[in-house]
């Protein structure tokens, strides 16, 4: 089992020592900023936030990897290519749009959305379909706690998101040959999204979202694959029918709807049963936990489900 308290290390052993300090500084004395809203912290570029009883215990993934070796496809395939261009996304003002089967739909900006009191540091592991891993201590809110607000009906039974689509700041959209079909969509069954440990991130290491990694606001759902965690997030939408998810569209035989971590399942190309450590050494490898070790607390979502068959 991953969760635990507290964890067991110091955020010196992962990051350089001044930005250690200066985060440590800044949480301590940011109750203010944090209850004048998210604008105020971006500002500072930090974001307060409580440690959460939900984190791993495991050693989180150095800074410089996290925000540089990254999936990102709007920006490029090459894991390089999001941190070198996603510089050009303007983030603010962003607002997002709730829809479908609820009480209360609308436009939200962004600063209405989230609560800067209920923002949590949650320490998850992150697991890629290309069979490599992070540990990365994310700053994000329960999705469940928006979704309550704007009162599902009865009907709803999956939740839908779609990515912005801006090709005038996103390279990989504006492309003759598009790899993949614009903008990207993604979608969980309502109560994966409500689960207790599927957040909205906007933060990571205590710092507002990078763009590289899905600023302003992004998906993060711990026992799933990496491509599940949509990124710049302009749309949410209650549905009752299984909506459409881009790499299912794209390669439905490689990538399933549910996409949950399991080493039992392999890719049509390459296993599942081990994973590289990102930042932990050339030949760092682990195995593959189901549910990403997350099994204890989602494994009942899908009692009695053929997990070869619903992938």
């Amino acid at each position: 089992m991953l969760i635990r308290t507290r964890p067991r290390f110091a955020y010196s052993e992962v990051t350089p020592k001044s930005a250690w300090l200066s985060r440590r500084a800044l949480i301590a004395g940011m109750a203010g900023v944090a209850a004048a809203g998210l604008a105020g912290a971006a500002e500072a570029a930090k974001l307060a936030a409580t440690p959460s009883r939900y984190s791993t215990d495991a050693k989180p993934t150095p800074y410089d990897y996290v925000t540089t070796y990254n999936n990102f496809y709007e920006f490029g395939f090459d894991k390089g290519d999001p941190a070198k261009y996603a510089g050009a996304l303007t983030t603010d003002p962003w607002s997002v749009r709730i829809d479908g089967a609820c009480g209360k739909p609308g436009t939200y900006a962004l600063e209405d959305l989230v609560k800067p009191e209920r923002l949590e540091e949650r320490i998850y592991r992150h697991r890629c379909v290309e069979a490599w891993s992070m540990v990365i201590p994310w700053i994000g809110f329960p999705l469940g706690d928006l979704l309550r607000r704007v009162e599902p009906d009865p009907g709803a039974k999956y939740v839908a998101f779609e990515t912005l689509l801006r090709p005038a700041e996103m390279p990989a959209q504006r492309s003759l040959l598009p790899s993949l079909h614009w903008p990207y969509v993604e979608g969980l069954r309502l109560d994966e999204a409500t689960h207790p440990l599927t957040i909205l991130a906007v933060g990571l290491y205590g710092e507002t979202l990078p763009n590289q990694n899905g600023a302003p606001i992004r998906l993060v759902v711990p026992w799933k694959y990496g491509f599940k965690g949509i990124k710049s997030i302009v749309r949410i939408s209650l549905v009752t029918d299984q909506p459409p998810t881009t790499w299912k569209q794209q390669a439905g035989n490689e990538y399933g709807f549910y996409a949950n971590v399991n080493p039992n399942v392999d890719h049509p190309r390459w296993s599942q049963a081990t994973e590289r450590v990102i930042g932990g050494g050339l030949f760092a490898k682990r195995d593959t936990e189901m549910f990403n070790g997350y099994a204890e607390e989602v494994g009942s979502l899908y009692a009695g489900m053929d997990l070869r068959k619903y992938f």
